[in-house]
């Protein structure tokens, strides 16, 4: 059967992909840094819909713990038909106040990891017959910038380059795109004010936070769309045209 792996699956927008994808047939390989227990009820959720799951912990910023995780999820399928990069971390503080090691450490995790996974299981894709992709997971934020969180946007933006690299590299055995959310409504948005809400909500043309389901769909279109690749689909309901 097709699988698929999900980094930073255990909430969000993670969460969201793969029980999309376990919806759409496939199995799906969970992973995640430190919440287990999120982790492992996402893979219940998965079984329940008849799709088998494997849990793996891995930090896939260090490149060994990212083999492990490609490894595990070929073993417990069989091989690996589809990879969507969504592991990430955030940071708000500005420019004047960021030290150095909380820039590296959000490179890391946010495009480290991808390649890291990426060039793992490039191997076992170019093995798949069910017209293999790689989906990495970016941000309005790459096209934009940000004013207390420019480590974050910068990391964003050098997934987009990412993708269209591998993109070309790759051609034609394995197909590499991204997705530019917006806001979307999930645990790292709790922390807004009502006031900071209603500001971000005024600059969203269809006035409403998008919901992880909203990139889940934008991840399962790319996995089909079998002539779409290099590109980034932005899903952020209209704000980017503001």
């Amino acid at each position: 059967m097709p699988a698929a792996l999900v980094t930073g699956s255990s909430r969000g927008i993670g969460r969201a992909t793969a029980l999309r994808f376990a919806d759409d047939g496939y199995d799906v390989a969970v992973n995640y840094r430190t919440s287990d227990e999120a982790a492992e009820a996402v893979a219940e959720d998965v079984r329940d819909r008849g799709r088998e799951a494997v849990v793996v912990g891995a930090d896939v910023s260090d490149p060994e713990a990212a083999a492990r995780l490609v490894a595990t999820a070929v073993d417990a399928f069989g091989g690996l038909d589809h990879v969507v990069n969504n592991a990430g971390i955030d940071q708000h503080v500005y420019t004047a106040d960021l030290d150095p090691d909380d820039f590296d450490r959000v490179m890391d995790v946010n495009v480290n990891s991808a390649f890291n996974v990426t060039k793992a299981a490039l191997p076992h894709l170019r093995e798949s017959d069910d017209d293999p992709s790689v989906t990495n997971v970016s941000s309005i934020l790459a096209h934009t910038g940000a004013p207390i969180e420019c480590h974050y946007a910068a990391s964003k933006g050098a997934l987009l380059s990412l993708t269209r690299s591998h993109a070309g590299d790759f051609a034609p055995d394995v197909r590499v795109n991204a997705i530019a959310p917006g806001h979307v409504e999930t645990d790292m948005t709790d922390d807004r004010t009502p006031a900071e809400k209603r500001e971000e909500l005024a600059e969203i043309p269809v006035d409403r936070y998008g919901q992880p389901e909203d990139i889940a769909d934008a991840a399962a279109y790319l996995r089909d769309a079998t002539f779409v690749t290099g590109e980034t689909l932005n899903v952020n309901g209209g704000e980017l045209m503001r």
